[in-house]
């Protein structure tokens, strides 16, 4: 990840750590999603430790603190108990990447664990993908709207926001470049079409043929070699005439430069050299 991407997720982890929940349950459940762990990973994580300290030897005291998942009674806990839980486990035990433009969020816990905690990310409404990496559990979610939706759930309104406003900056840009892209390649065929149309227009000019063609196809040829950068709707326009007729008319041009290049005009006569007959009367 980039410096701004580690700054966003730094700032996302700061916003969750700084939750104050008022509820006392909230508080333990918090806590009990931090048990087990080793040293704080960063300093909101280190900020949080130090603020719950009470409810974490509480924990230890009930026999809550072990590292399992199963310390925490998901299946009787009330909804904010289980938010304020999977957000210590967020903190304690999840990770955001959002480098390339891609949003990850994973969660590493013992192996036994994983499927119990997708199982119940699902009863939340958040199903997510698990297996078992170097004897570890990982549960992962990939989807930027499933992740958006857990942060916004577990606290960080305000980093989600930036995240999305990033997301969708990147967005923009990427419609943008496409956008010019498709533009350039256009103009690319467009000035190519027209060289081979001034070249064809000159070289039936040259060998005659073109004052045969009928009266659209030389209004057309005699427009493309005054304005070649023109398209064209701007011919169309400009001899009030139907685009798709300026277009026949021009690809009969170059039908006819390509089939027949070297054919002389049919008004042309060819002379014969003149003989050295002794007989003729100009010998």
């Amino acid at each position: 990840m980039t410096s701004l991407e580690r700054d966003l997720v730094l700032a996302l982890r700061s916003e969750l750590a700084a939750i104050e929940p008022s509820r006392t349950c909230d508080r333990r459940a918090e806590a009990i999603a931090l048990g087990g762990i080793g040293g704080p990973r960063d300093a909101p994580l280190a900020r949080l430790l130090l603020r719950l300290a009470n409810e974490r030897r509480e924990a230890v005291a009930a026999g809550r603190d072990a590292s399992g998942l199963a310390a925490f009674d998901w299946a009787t806990a009330p909804d904010h108990c289980r938010l304020a839980w999977l957000r210590g486990l967020f903190l304690a035990r999840g990770s955001l990447s959002v480098a390339g433009g891609r949003t990850h969020l994973e969660f590493v816990v013992p192996a036994p664990d994983a499927a119990l905690l997708a199982t119940r990310l699902a009863d939340a409404g958040l199903p997510a993908a698990w297996r078992v990496r170097r004897g570890r559990g990982v549960v992962t979610w990939k989807s930027a709207d499933l992740v958006g939706t857990f942060l916004r759930r577990i606290g960080a309104a305000a980093a989600v926001l930036e995240l999305e406003a990033r997301q969708v900056s990147r967005a923009l840009r990427g419609d943008l470049n496409r956008v010019l892209n498709a533009e350039s390649a256009n103009l690319q065929r467009a000035v190519g079409a027209a060289g081979r149309q001034v070249a064809a227009i000159e070289q039936l000019a040259l060998t005659g043929e073109l004052a045969e063609q009928p009266f659209v196809v030389r209004a057309v040829a005699e427009a493309r070699l005054e304005t070649p950068e023109a398209t064209l709707g701007e011919l169309a326009d400009r001899l009030a005439i139907h685009r798709s007729a300026v277009q026949r008319a021009l690809e009969r041009v170059e039908r006819l430069a390509l089939v027949a290049p070297d054919r002389p005009s049919a008004g042309r006569r060819r002379t014969s050299p003149p003989t050295s007959d002794p007989a003729s009367p100009l010998a």
